[in-house]
């Protein structure tokens, strides 16, 4: 929900036709006929009817079934890789990733599964039953993003299924044909439409939510699109919505840093996917003892990304998928170098294509140091010490990850009890470990996915307590 223009996106709706294009060279991928709101209202009566049957089906069948839809994406590969690449222009080496990335969260999920939602027995009181289940929600809305077509449902998708939730979902205009992969795979369940994609816009999404049979809704998108979601679905219901929303996430290399890994990793953090992540390293902040030969480790490394045709497997970074973040990004280029900045690498666009980009000395009052990017755009700060490292990485609205960058376990953990993020890493970035809840601090979100936790906001707690 980043806005609705017809320039800003590569796929626009006319007459309920959606236009999918390649953002490398603009051919037509798809047309995909949208729903109507009779069709969508159909859909969700079905997805309704569905969970009712769903429910009662035992955890274990349930486990088994949306295994054998996962082999569903495994026996595709490749077509589905090349699919992704020519919607949204991610290099097909990473969408292969993706999709193996997908399919690792599902079965750590799955691996999940059984203990997450096993009923709580509590202490015996004679003459009392007592114990806490974990009972299904109802019909998920799931409104994915376009930046990791798979991943960000897969999130939500499988632990409400296996939760005995029935789900809509929504995807991105960008890539409506992984939302159809999602239906495909899971058609053949033993109950008949539990889950279904929809085509629909902004103004139906709006109309959907406020609806008493949607019991949940889970976003991932812009901070402005997880507002107005919120916004509409509690003007009428008392549901919780989870937020997945953006963030400009800082790194924080210290003086006894391994440069070469440091200067790798989080280049390659600040610039994976075009740098279209929510969890993408935004922000740079350098111990002064090392600062100039970290800037000129950084340069070699984002010298060497190719740029090209997507579906080549020599090309390392695609082009941007939305065609309006190349003025957002110049914009933040020119607007950093009149606040002080030192452009040392880049710093313009060609086509859909932004050249991944240097700045450094810049300061806090850039907008490239405060607004999100979504770009390959490295910003980088020379800072005296762990102090003002922390204070500089908590100067911000957003709090979704941050990472540490030193030899020293103490240090990471002393600078990790100070962030207010969700997730702190050290010597790593840009990565969610499916055992660990996923999750971020002011407007980066609320709630979680991921892990045992994720399980907890798609289902109900229901105390059982009988006296025998």
């Amino acid at each position: 929900m980043r806005g609705s223009s017809t320039r800003e996106y590569c796929a626009t709706v006319v007459a309920m036709a959606l236009r999918v294009e390649n953002p490398y060279d603009h051919s037509l991928v798809a047309e995909i006929e949208g729903d109507d709101d009779a069709r969508m209202m159909a859909k969700l009566a079905r997805a309704h009817a569905a969970f009712q049957t769903w429910r009662r089906v035992p955890l274990a069948d349930r486990m088994a079934q949306v295994k054998r839809a996962l082999d569903r994406f495994r026996d595709q590969r490749d077509p589905i890789a090349t699919e992704i690449t020519r919607q949204m222009g991610k290099p097909i080496g990473e969408s292969r990733v993706e999709l193996d990335t997908m399919l690792d969260r599902a079965e750590v999920s799955i691996e999940l599964a059984e203990s997450a939602l096993a009923a709580e027995p509590l202490p015996e009181r004679p003459g009392f039953v007592r114990r806490i289940e974990h009972e299904p929600l109802g019909v998920v809305l799931c409104i994915a993003a376009w930046n990791y077509p798979l991943l960000v449902p897969i999130n939500v998708v499988v632990p409400a299924l296996l939760a005995g939730n029935a789900v809509l979902l929504k995807h991105s205009p960008l890539t409506p044909l992984t939302g159809r992969r999602f239906s495909h795979a899971f058609a053949g369940l033993e109950v008949a439409e539990l889950l279904q994609d929809l085509v629909v816009d902004h103004a139906q999404i709006a109309r959907l939510v406020v609806d008493p049979r949607i019991a949940h809704v889970a976003f991932t998108g812009s901070v402005a699109g997880g507002r107005a979601v919120y916004s509409t679905v509690a003007s009428a219901r008392i549901i919780d919505v989870g937020l997945e929303l953006g963030g400009k996430d800082p790194a924080y290399v210290a003086a006894d840093a391994d440069l070469d890994s440091a200067a790798s990793r989080v280049v390659e953090g600040a610039c994976y996917n075009a740098g279209q992540s929510c969890c993408a390293i935004e922000r740079v902040y350098v111990h002064e003892a090392v600062y100039d030969e970290f800037l000129d480790r950084a340069r070699t490394v984002l010298s060497a990304y190719v740029l090209g045709d997507p579906v080549h497997e020599n090309t390392t970074m695609g082009p941007l998928a939305r065609a309006a973040n190349l003025a957002v990004l110049a914009d933040q280029v020119s607007d950093a170098k009149a606040s002080g900045a030192r452009l040392l690498l880049g710093g313009d666009g060609d086509g859909r294509f932004f050249r991944p980009t240097l700045l450094g000395d810049v300061p806090p009052r850039a907008a490239v140091m405060r607004e999100e990017s979504f770009g390959p755009i490295v910003p980088v700060a020379r800072v005296a010490g762990d102090d003002e490292a922390i204070a500089r990485m908590d100067e911000t609205r957003y709090g979704l990850t941050a990472s540490v960058w030193t030899r020293d376990r103490e240090r990471a953990e002393r600078i990790a009890g100070e962030l207010e993020v969700g997730t702190v890493y050290q010597n790593r970035c840009d990565y969610l470990d499916p055992q660990q809840p996923w999750t971020g601090a002011r407007d980066s979100g609320k709630g979680s996915t991921l892990s045992r936790h994720g399980f907890w906001h798609l289902t109900r707690r229901k105390s059982i307590h009988l006296r025998t």
